[in-house]
């Protein structure tokens, strides 16, 4: 079984960009906003509220200068021909009910490897209260790995032939938590620190919705 995280890129990914760059503009459209925050350079922490199977592959989508590495559920690789194409797209499988070593250890080599990776916090898909039960291992990897946490906030589900739109922010601060030193308290912190911002956002798009 191949790794997930390697320097290499794969043509199977590049494929599958290229599919659902047309799906995605055509049958399930969605619109990006400000995502001049995501030129930089690698490494970034990506995370998402999450509602809909599909919000990777358009997270991934956002980010066209390299491969990302995505986290997902264990249970999506039971089928071992599945599980080899996942591992192909960089998919990380953990296991959401335990503490995985092996998906912590994978998710900073991704992040010393100067990838972008795609973490959803709250671990599972929530369609109410965004943001609001997260899971603490997002904030360890944050701290730990010292890159760049850009919050993207997907306004609605995806749906067929109707617009949804998908929001850029700025990145979240932390550098002070470091300080403080990583422990339980520090990433409660950092929990903290994205659910406000996801508010933040929730609260914008809102406001500027209504001016419209």
């Amino acid at each position: 079984m191949s790794e997930p995280v390697t320097e290499k890129d794969n043509r199977l990914y590049e494929v599958v960009r290229i599919l659902a760059g047309i799906v995605f503009h055509t049958l399930m459209p969605v619109r990006f906003h400000h995502t001049e925050r995501l030129d930089r350079e690698p490494p970034m922490l990506l995370i998402a509220n999450h509602q809909h199977a599909l919000d990777p592959v358009v997270m991934a989508l956002a980010v066209k200068k390299q491969q990302v590495v995505f986290l997902g559920k264990k249970e999506l690789g039971k089928n071992r021909f599945f599980r080899k194409i996942l591992t192909r797209l960089h998919c990380i499988l953990v296991d959401r009910h335990n503490t995985d070593m092996e998906a912590m250890r994978a998710c900073m080599k991704a992040i010393r490897l100067k990838k972008t990776l795609v973490i959803f916090p709250e671990g599972t898909r929530h369609h109410e209260g965004q943001m609001e039960q997260i899971e603490n291992g997002t904030s360890l990897i944050a701290l730990r790995g010292k890159a760049p946490v850009i919050p993207m906030y997907i306004e609605k589900p995806l749906r067929w032939f109707r617009v949804t739109d998908i929001y850029v922010g700025e990145p979240i601060p932390y550098e002070d938590l470091l300080e403080e030193g990583i422990n339980t308290e520090t990433c409660e912190k950092m929990n903290d620190r994205m659910r406000e911002t996801y508010r933040s956002m929730i609260r914008e798009v809102q406001a500027s919705k209504k001016k419209k």
